[in-house]
């Protein structure tokens, strides 16, 4: 049987290899590896406002993928001084296809930027710079480029409780904002031992999951697996007559 095809959303940034230097739509192949390992076949999705729908149809399920700060209009905030590295046109795209995907409860993951684009998507908003809440800087490491170490708490009865247990589980991180007022539906599925919010979830949706470190850098596949399962059944779900993820939303 066909793996299911789990998209990955992309950066756009300046990358160098041989003789070239130009702007490329890239991923750190942790995340292609972490989905192939875990039963999927990856297919990038570089940002795009156009095709949302066309893009969805070839995917049974898809990751919001890490990367630089949200653009703080997309909640309705002005720019705080430590925030930086804005793309409104990714952001635009992946909130735009996070939105899409949720109307025909296709299963998502998204990973740090992901899990505060998928908050952000259902009308939340975020701390810009989690250190002035938490009063100190453990969640990215210093220098920059090396994942931080830290613990986080599941919630009971979750369905990220479904995935790892009820227990305290040690994580890759490397973000300086955090998930303040939760969207719509969303619930929170793990804090760290600051009390920040590390995960959330809808329960109400076949696979909505948002987690704020990088399970793709680490050795433990679940979450990527749990998607996976959830792809095949969205899949084998859309192939029946009928069913309403079967048929594009309009």
């Amino acid at each position: 049987m066909a793996r299911p095809v789990i998209g990955i959303t992309t950066y756009v940034t300046p990358a160098r290899w041989g003789y070239w230097d130009l702007e490329a739509a890239l991923i750190p192949a942790a995340y292609v590896q972490a989905v192939e390992r875990a039963g999927g076949r990856a297919l990038l999705v570089p940002p795009s406002e156009e095709g949302i729908d066309e893009t969805l149809d070839a995917l049974d399920g898809i990751v919001f993928s890490g990367g630089s700060d949200l653009d703080p209009e997309t909640y309705g905030e002005a720019p705080h001084p430590e925030t930086f590295g804005v793309h409104p046109e990714r952001d635009r795209a992946e909130l735009a296809l996070l939105e899409r995907a949720l109307e025909r409860d296709m299963p998502v993951l998204g990973i740090c930027r992901g899990s505060q684009v998928l908050n952000v998507a259902l009308g939340g908003d975020l701390h810009q710079h989690l250190p002035e809440v938490v009063g100190h800087e453990e969640h990215k490491h210093n220098p920059p480029g090396v994942f931080a170490d830290h613990d986080v708490t599941i919630e009971p009865g979750t369905k990220l409780a479904d995935v790892f247990g009820d227990k305290t589980t040690g994580v890759k991180s490397h973000h300086h904002q955090g998930l303040r007022r939760l969207g719509e539906g969303l619930g929170e599925a793990a804090h760290a031992e600051d009390g920040s919010i590390e995960a959330v979830e809808d329960p109400d949706r076949r696979f909505a999951l948002g987690v704020l470190w990088h399970p793709e850098a680490g050795d433990n596949m679940r979450l990527f697996e749990a998607l996976v399962r959830q792809a095949e059944d969205f899949r084998a779900s859309r192939s029946q007559p009928g069913s309403e993820a079967a048929a594009p939303q309009m």
